[in-house]
């Protein structure tokens, strides 16, 4: 008996009545010689902490970093889960042999390792079922060709290298940071890739926060209707314009130089997963999110080929069934595929090369027509067929045409206009209908200009403002994730940057979607821009390697090495598990200089402290930049004015009374040297001091709070509390916390009676309740 697995039942169907197999039995379907049976996802997950050690159910400080000796693997919760996992593991057990039938990349591997492995069947023959459509051909085709399961060792250790570093990687730093700066209740979520992203765009927003715009002026001539600009660039000062208008308005324009330049502009490489997200974006405003969907539904449909891909290449054993792909596809696309002749087709180097496709080729259309399509489903199908069939047009050629001229015979004052006429549109017509068309965007038409003509010209000035960086939108965004950070047009080196790249094609839209969910980022029509939650988050992580776009791309190289066999696994892991034992040193680091207050917001002097203030040290040449010594009822210490100055906003939150509300807030400071606060409410989690310890009494923190070391959890009803004053004597943070911890302080003294009566005695922790023992006194 062979057993099959697939990722979801969908696919199960397919393979099922691919293979002429109807039995459907509990869990499965089953007919010659096959079992077929389906995973939901991830059935199987690593343990959680307290599973290897209880005393890692608490969150402390003291008992990180949690680094398991050997991860350990868990059924998922749910009762769907736990069924359908007893009925594959009944099936793997009795097999001969086992085909993986799981999505063919890195996540699918790991769906399929880790069931193996938790079934105990690792020792088991199995087979590797290796398709990029869900086709009836590609499905046969694959079954004729099932690999040596073992082949995909490799991709097998990457995916679980990339599993447990994000465990060992954000379950550490999570707890850190959420009981190192976590509000009530509050928690911080760092994760080994989120959180890099998250860094590139509040670094964006602080970018545009801080642009301050800059008055320019451009010099203009007018000639024959076209407008010519100076070829020296913009001006600074208005008055260096004005002079070089001046010594050319009365004089006539003359032509000294006319050039054109023939350009072929090649049809673009088909679509990954990463470059539709984008292309779908700009087009129609879908989401990373919505175009996976949408894809991953057409792939199940069978309309499209494996989405989940890095190549923008098919492979040279595809070139014989082009043919027959256009002609099936001219009876949807008949005017796109009409021009093409199919009988010599331009097979490009550029579109086929082995080189260039690992697990899967580019997204493309198959041979199983939609009957009919709607919504984004229509746009994103659309788009892979518009796409795959402008592959086989000619190059779009382009006249270029430069023209330069000057004023008279001042040849020191050159102004420069250029045109562009497409000659022949070649792939841009499969465009003509979109509005407005590539080619209506891109043609400027001249007039016929000769070298050494001459005429009358309107000179001119025109002032602007330079404008700050665009935010990011899911585009941009995408483009920056891929690239782990740098910007580069060049297509080439893009492709070459893909190998360091900010997470894989398939989890770029899940990572945006978390920094959504989670109140970090948010959007704003097509933009997504950073929350106060997001900005802060990003202002307390000192350890700059946990925001590292850099880093984070190096790691994704060594998992794809790791995918090929050509670096370790175990010396990955080892780097993980170094980095995450630095994480809890390096978030001791000062987030600010403590040794000077920082510099005016204004004129960028060094500020000193007066007696009522934090004033400009430049105060004698006007500057009038004062952070008073009390903001909002709040009085403000040298250590809040270093964070206000150097940070913008406080590390922590305070009961401020801005009219007649009191309320937590933290206290800001922006560019322009006003004050203000971020009120911290459900929906903006702003930092607080360091919980003490885990609350005796429920799952909250104990946290210090003006009149005693409460409970987190408070909202909900839990009334643990350590009153700051007990008979007359101020309990410290440290007998609290040692309180908490052992059950009791040990004998104090300086307690006082009502009488006013001194004495000792030892404070107890009962049942939640603080109790006064005196017999260590006897």
């Amino acid at each position: 008996m062979k057993v099959i697995l697939t990722e979801k039942p969908s696919v199960a169907r397919d393979i099922a009545k691919c293979l002429g197999i109807s039995n459907k039995r509990d869990g499965y379907f089953e007919g010659g010689g096959y079992q077929i049976t389906w995973a939901f996802g991830h059935l199987v997950e690593l343990k959680e902490p307290d599973e290897y050690d209880r005393a890692w159910k608490r969150w402390s400080l003291e008992s990180l970093p949690i680094i398991p000796e050997q991860f350990g693997l868990k059924a998922r919760g749910d009762a769907q889960a736990q069924k359908q996992l007893n009925t594959i593991k009944r099936l793997f057990k009795a097999a001969d042999e086992i085909i993986c039938a799981t999505d063919a990349g890195r996540e699918g591997e790991l769906i399929f390792r880790y069931i193996l492995s938790w079934t105990e069947c690792m020792e088991k023959p199995f087979k590797r079922l290796w398709i990029s459509s869900l086709t009836d051909d590609a499905i046969r085709k694959g079954f004729a060709a099932l690999q040596d399961g073992h082949a995909y060792d490799g991709l097998y250790r990457a995916a679980k290298c990339r599993s447990e570093s994000d465990w060992i990687v954000g379950l550490n730093a999570t707890r850190l940071y959420t009981l190192k700066f976590g509000q009530q209740g509050g928690l911080w979520t760092i994760g080994r890739v989120q959180t890099p992203v998250l860094a590139l765009i509040v670094q964006k927003d602080l970018d545009i926060g801080s642009f301050i715009p800059k008055d320019f002026w451009e010099l203009h001539a007018l000639y024959r209707d076209v407008d010519f600009q100076y070829a020296g660039g913009r001006f600074e000062h208005k008055s260096d314009a004005e002079a070089l208008l001046n010594r050319i308005v009365e004089r006539e324009f003359l032509i000294t130089s006319v050039k054109g330049r023939q350009e072929s502009v090649s049809p673009p490489l088909l679509y990954d997963l990463t470059d539709l997200q984008k292309d779908m974006s700009i087009r129609y405003g879908l989401t990373a999110d919505q175009t996976l969907t949408c894809t991953q539904q057409l792939y199940e449909k069978k309309h499209v080929t494996y989405p989940r891909t890095d190549s923008r290449c098919l492979t040279n054993d595809m070139k014989p069934g082009m043919k027959p792909l256009l002609t099936k596809l001219r009876a949807n696309f008949g005017a796109l595929i009409e021009p093409l002749n199919l009988e010599k087709l331009t097979l490009s180097s550029r579109i086929f090369n082995d080189a260039k496709v690992s697990d899967h080729h580019a997204i493309i259309p198959t041979t199983a027509l939609p009957g009919s399509l709607s919504g984004n489903e229509a746009k994103v199908y659309e788009a892979i067929v518009q796409r795959f069939v402008a592959a086989f047009y000619p190059s779009c050629v382009k006249q270029i045409t430069t023209v330069l001229g000057c004023a008279g015979t001042d040849l020191a004052v050159q102004f420069k206009t250029a045109g562009t006429i497409i000659e022949s549109p070649g792939w841009q017509a499969v465009y003509k209908n979109d509005a407005p068309s590539r080619q209506d965007k891109e043609q400027k038409i001249l007039p016929n200009f000769v070298e050494g003509e001459t005429g009358p010209q309107q000179p001119s000035i025109t002032q602007g403002k330079t404008t700050p960086p665009k935010p990011y939108n899911e585009a941009s965004l995408l483009s920056i994730m891929e690239s782990a950070g740098k910007t580069c047009d060049d297509e080439q080196l893009k492709e070459a940057l893909k190998e360091k790249g900010l997470g894989t094609p398939a989890t770029r839209a899940s990572i945006i979607e978390v920094l959504i969910k989670r109140n970090y980022i948010q959007r704003q029509k097509k933009t997504l821009l950073s929350t106060e939650s997001g900005r802060h988050l990003i202002s307390i992580i000192a350890d700059d390697r946990l925001k590292s776009a850099a880093m984070t791309g190096e790691w994704e190289a060594k998992l794809k090495k790791i995918e090929h066999n050509d670096y370790d696994p175990d010396r990955f892991m080892a780097e993980i598990i170094r980095f995450t034992q630095k994480i809890k040193d390096e978030s001791d680091r000062p987030l600010y200089d403590q040794s000077r207050l920082g510099d005016c917001p204004l004129c960028g002097k060094p500020v000193i402290e007066g007696r009522k203030g934090y004033g400009c040290s430049d105060w004698k040449a006007g500057c009038k930049f004062v952070l008073w010594k009390e903001m909002y009822g709040v009085p403000v210490s040298r250590d809040m004015a270093c964070q206000l100055l150097q940070n913008g906003r406080t590390l922590h939150s305070y009961a401020i009374k801005p009219n007649d509300d009191v309320f937590s807030a933290q206290l800001t400071l922006n560019k322009q040297g006003e004050t203000g606060y971020i009120k911290a409410d459900p929906g903006k989690r702003v930092a607080v001091k360091e919980a003490i310890a885990d609350c005796p009494l429920c799952n909250g923190k104990i946290i210090e709070t003006a009149k005693a070391y409460s409970c987190s959890e408070w909202r909900n009803g839990c009334k643990m509390a350590i009153w700051k004053t007990v008979a007359h004597k101020k309990i410290t943070v440290a007998m609290a916390k040692k309180l908490l911890i052992k059950g009791e302080t040990g004998l104090l003294k300086g307690f006082k009676s009502g009488k006013g009566n001194e004495f000792e005695a030892n404070l107890k922790l009962v049942e939640g309740k603080v109790e006064m023992d005196f017999s260590a006194r006897e």
